[in-house]
C-alpha cells in the first residue's frame, strides 16, 4: 500500500500542490480502464482516484456519468474495480476509490476494506457519507489503515468542517464548487475561503475538487491547496474519442501533463 500522505510530503517538499486524476473504473472496459489509469500516473498525476460505477450517481454531472453507465452496461463488477486498484497501485502510486455508499453496503463493508487493502488501495472517498452516518466505515479503514476523505463544502458550517476533518485520514477533500461535477469552473474567489476555513481545523492536506479544467486554472488553485482534483476534464477527454482508444490516450496525456505542469507553476502552502 502507498499511502496518500507519502505523496502530498513529495509534492511538499518540491514546493507544489499534488495532482489528482479521476477516471470511473470500466471505462471503456476493464482492460482500458487501467490503460487509462496508467496514462495517468505516466503522464504526472501523484495520486489516483478509481470511480466505482453505480447507477444513482447524485452528484456526478453527464460526463462522468456518461462513461460510468458505460461501464455498468458493459457488466462491470465491484470485483473488476478492485482488480483495477491493484493494477494501478502496483505502479507505486497511491490509489484511492471514490464510491457512493449504497456499493460499499452491498458488497460488505469489511469484505470491502479487506479486498481493498490487500490490493494495495489507500482508501476511500465517499461524497455521500458524512462522518456522523459512517461508524461501520470509520472502524473498518481503522482497522486496515485505509484513508478516510471525506468532503467539505462552501456551504458547510464551521462546525461541520470541524468536525469532518476530525474524521478525515489522507486527506480532506474540498468541493469547491455547489452542484454536481464538470458544471461551473473551481475559482479562487469560492476555493480560497473554503480552503483557509478548512485549514483552520486540520493540519492534513486539502485537496480542491469539481471544476478544474486547465493548467492554468490547476496553477491558480495549487496556490494555496495541497492537492488539485481533475476527473470531468480527463473522463470528457476520453468520451470525446469513443471509436479511436489511441487517440484518446494521447489526449489524455497531454491534458494531464498541462495539468501536471499546472501545479508545478505555483508553490502550494504547507
Amino acid at each position: 500500500m502507498s499511502s496518500t500522505s507519502t505523496a502530498f510530503d513529495t509534492a511538499r517538499a518540491e514546493g507544489r500542490a499534488a495532482l489528482i486524476g479521476y477516471l470511473p473504473a470500466g471505462y471503456p472496459d476493464v482492460a482500458g480502464g487501467i490503460t487509462a489509469l496508467k496514462t495517468l500516473v505516466d503522464a504526472g498525476c501523484d495520486i489516483i482516484e478509481i470511480g466505482l460505477p453505480y447507477s444513482d450517481p447524485v452528484m456526478d454531472g453527464p460526463s462522468i456519468q456518461a462513461a460510468a453507465q458505460h461501464a455498468l452496461d458493459g457488466g462491470i463488477r465491484t470485483t473488476d474495480v478492485i482488480r483495477t486498484v491493484e493494477a494501478v497501485a502496483a505502479t507505486g502510486t497511491p490509489t484511492l476509490v471514490m464510491t457512493y455508499w449504497n456499493p460499499v453496503e452491498r458488497y460488505g463493508v469489511e469484505r470491502f476494506a479487506t479486498d481493498l487493502a490487500n490490493a494495495g488501495g489507500a482508501g476511500l472517498i465517499t461524497p455521500d457519507l458524512t462522518p456522523d452516518y459512517a461508524p461501520e466505515w470509520i472502524a473498518a479503514a481503522d482497522e486496515h489503515d485505509l484513508d478516510k476523505v471525506f468532503l467539505v463544502a462552501p456551504s458547510s458550517t464551521s462546525e461541520r468542517i470541524a468536525m469532518t476533518t476530525a474524521a478525515c485520514r489522507g486527506f480532506v477533500y474540498a468541493a469547491a464548487v455547489m452542484g454536481v461535477t464538470g458544471g461551473a469552473a473551481a475559482s479562487s474567489e469560492v476555493a480560497g475561503p473554503l480552503v483557509a476555513r478548512t485549514r483552520e481545523t486540520t493540519d492534513l492536506p486539502i485537496g480542491v475538487g469539481i471544476g478544474v479544467r486547465t493548467g492554468a486554472q490547476a496553477a491558480e488553485l495549487g496556490a494555496y491547496a495541497n492537492g488539485v482534483i481533475v476527473g470531468t476534464a480527463l473522463v470528457r477527454t476520453l468520451l470525446e474519442h469513443p471509436d479511436d482508444r489511441a487517440a484518446g490516450l494521447r489526449a489524455l496525456a497531454t491534458l494531464t501533463e498541462e495539468l501536471a505542469e499546472g501545479v508545478r507553476r505555483a508553490p502550494a502552502r504547507s
